[in-house]
């Protein structure tokens, strides 16, 4: 296991840190749906990630080309890589829906009831 994490970390070298200011204004690691390991291989392997996911570059190695074919659909995660990337996918591009214990309902006249007015008073 350990042999294999470091074969990923260095199938998915990149240049640069990950950010996503937009979506993660405080960091995946302060987000609240981030293990400090998932964080970690975020920043440090996104952008190759994300390349990869957008079809920006080509895979290099086997580890890329498995990480592709589970972003296709064609194999389920299987590595940290691919699940970490899964759940940010999952985050950021789903729709999450905001519940409340306080409800705002409309209320639409009925136009068979006779509404009251002042006019009514001078009959």
């Amino acid at each position: 296991m350990e042999q294999n994490l470091a074969n990923l970390h260095n199938a998915f070298a990149s240049p640069r840190a990950f950010y996503d200011d937009a979506n993660f204004p405080r960091g995946f690691s302060r987000s609240g749906h981030f293990t400090l390991a998932e964080a970690q291989v975020l920043e440090q392997h996104g952008v190759i990630l994300k390349s990869l996911y957008n079809k920006d570059c080509e895979p290099q190695n086997s580890f890329q080309v498995q990480f592709v074919n589970v972003m296709e659909g064609q194999l389920p995660p299987s590595n940290i890589f691919e699940r970490t990337w899964a759940k940010y996918l999952k985050l950021t591009t789903c729709k999450t829906k905001f519940h409340t214990l306080f409800g705002r309902s409309r209320i639409v006249p009925d136009p068979s009831m006779h509404q009251y007015s002042s006019a009514d008073d001078e009959l």
